[in-house]
């Protein structure tokens, strides 16, 4: 009997360890947590608009202009809030096409501007021209849920 101990014991343990195994069934509150997380990432509205900066030491107008052009601009995550809500940002695009003192001009909150103004200091732009010279423009731009 001593003998077979061992056998045994090999045989049984293999045995007990896949019966006792078990698939866990979904949880009722993933599927509310994936909607939530399709509110939060999706994609917000927005509009832009770009005027040119005076400059006290230009001495001629520009006869040929061109607006910045974005390269990259990923849209920023808002922090899930009600519908219609708006935030409001101004900003310079610098001759180097880097975003320079972004500006809340209507708020959303701390969290949503502050998720934003982190967003907007990333972006690249192709800088606006002045007779084919790179120059700063402004830009302002609304983001909203809707």
């Amino acid at each position: 009997m001593l003998r077979l101990w061992p056998c045994l014991l090999i045989l049984a343990v293999p045995a007990a360890g896949t019966a006792s195994v078990q698939v866990p069934s979904p949880r009722p509150h993933q599927a509310v947590l994936v909607e939530r997380e399709h509110q939060v990432w999706r994609t917000p509205q927005r509009t832009a608009e770009f005027s040119d900066i005076p400059h006290v030491s230009a001495r001629s107008r520009c006869e040929d202009t061109r607006q910045p052009q974005a390269l990259t601009t990923p849209d920023p995550m808002l922090v899930p809030a009600g519908a219609g809500q708006k935030i409001k940002v101004s900003f310079i695009i610098g001759s180097d096409g880097r975003v320079h003192s972004p500006l809340i001009l209507q708020s959303a909150g701390p969290a949503g501007d502050r998720n934003v103004l982190r967003t907007v200091r990333t972006w690249r732009y192709r800088p606006a021209t002045c007779n084919g010279v790179p120059t700063e423009a402004e830009g302002k731009i609304e983001f909203s849920r809707r």
